[in-house]
């Protein structure tokens, strides 16, 4: 799980229009599965708006734990 450790939150949106997507500095601890675009990497207060939000999302997602809160 600590392979992950210095990856940041790019929820809820992902950053598809080239920007980070967020300001948020969070560490992430999901990684959501997304069609034709690489996993969304998420802190757990964007898990939720990036299931709604973010382009490309499975359903059902596929939500992997990468990280501890």
């Amino acid at each position: 799980m600590g392979v992950h450790r210095s990856a940041l939150c790019r929820g809820p949106y992902g950053g598809d229009d080239g920007t980070d997507g967020t300001d948020c500095a969070d560490p992430a601890v999901f990684e959501v599965a997304r069609h034709d675009r690489p996993p969304l990497r998420v802190c757990p207060v964007h898990l939720g708006p990036s299931l709604l939000m973010a382009s490309g999302v499975l359903w059902p997602p596929e939500i992997s734990l990468i990280g501890r809160a």
